[in-house]
C-alpha cells in the first residue's frame, strides 16, 4: 500500500512537471506569433533565448520518468503514463522549436516591408493554439474525448496550411519582389501546421495512456 501511494505521488509530480513544460510551450508559441504579427524583434528574441528553459524541462521529465521506472517499477496504466510523459515532453520540446522557427522568421520579416494581411494565417494561428490548449487540458484531466477532438481538428490545420501555400505562390508569381518575404510566411505557416501535428501526436498518446489503444497514424475514433 505504501509503495502504491509513493508511486501515485511521484506520478502526480511528473504530471505537474509536464504541465509546467506545456505552459512554457504555450507561452512561447503565443509570444512568437505576437512577435510575428507586431513585427516585435525584442519579443521574438526573447522566445529564442528562452528555448533553453523548455529543453531543460524535457531533461528533467525524462530523468524523473527513468528514476520512477527503475525504483517503482510501474505496470499497466501507470507504466503507460510514465512512458507517455516522456513522449509528450518530446513533442512539447518540438513545439518549442517551432516557436523559435516562427520567431526567427519574425526577426527577418521585421526588417522588410510588410506584405498584405493574410487572414488565413490568423485562422491557422488560432487553430494551432486551440489544439495545443485543448490537448494540454485533455492531459491534465485525463479526458480521451478532448484528445479525440484534437485529432479531428488536425485536418483543418492541414487544409489551412495548403491554402496559405497556394496563396503565397500565386502572390510570388504576380510580384517577384515579394518572393523572399512570401517564403518566410510559408515557413511560418508550416511551423503552425507542425504545431497542430505535434498536438495530435500528444492527443493520440493521451488516448493510449487512458484507454491502452494505439491510434497513431490513423487517429481513428477509439
Amino acid at each position: 500500500m505504501e509503495s502504491k501511494l509513493h508511486l501515485e505521488q511521484e506520478c502526480d509530480l511528473l504530471r505537474l512537471k509536464v504541465l509546467e513544460m506545456a505552459a512554457s510551450c504555450q507561452k512561447a508559441i503565443s509570444q512568437a506569433l505576437q512577435a510575428y504579427v507586431d513585427r516585435n524583434t525584442e519579443m521574438a528574441q526573447e522566445v529564442i533565448d528562452n528555448d533553453c528553459n523548455i529543453n531543460e524541462l524535457q531533461y528533467t521529465i525524462d530523468e524523473k520518468a527513468l528514476r520512477l521506472m527503475a525504483l517503482d517499477q510501474p505496470v499497466a496504466r501507470d507504466l503507460r503514463f510514465v512512458l507517455g510523459c516522456t513522449y509528450i515532453a518530446s513533442n512539447l520540446e518540438r513545439v518549442g522549436d517551432q516557436a523559435v522557427n516562427i520567431s526567427e522568421r519574425a526577426l527577418l520579416l521585421a526588417q522588410r516591408p510588410a506584405l498584405p494581411h493574410n487572414p488565413l494565417m490568423a485562422e491557422l494561428s488560432d487553430t494551432a493554439q486551440a489544439m495545443l490548449k485543448i490537448v494540454i487540458e485533455a492531459f491534465n484531466t485525463g479526458d480521451p474525448d478532448l484528445a479525440q477532438k484534437v485529432c479531428e481538428m488536425d485536418a483543418k490545420a492541414d487544409t489551412l496550411n495548403l491554402k496559405i501555400l497556394t496563396h503565397y505562390i500565386d502572390y510570388m508569381i504576380q510580384e517577384s519582389r515579394s518572393v523572399e518575404r512570401a517564403v518566410h510566411n510559408i515557413i511560418s505557416a508550416k511551423c503552425l501546421e507542425r504545431v497542430g501535428d505535434l498536438a495530435t501526436n500528444i492527443a493520440e498518446n493521451i488516448i493510449f495512456i487512458i484507454k491502452g489503444i494505439d491510434i497513431r497514424q490513423t487517429c481513428r475514433p477509439y
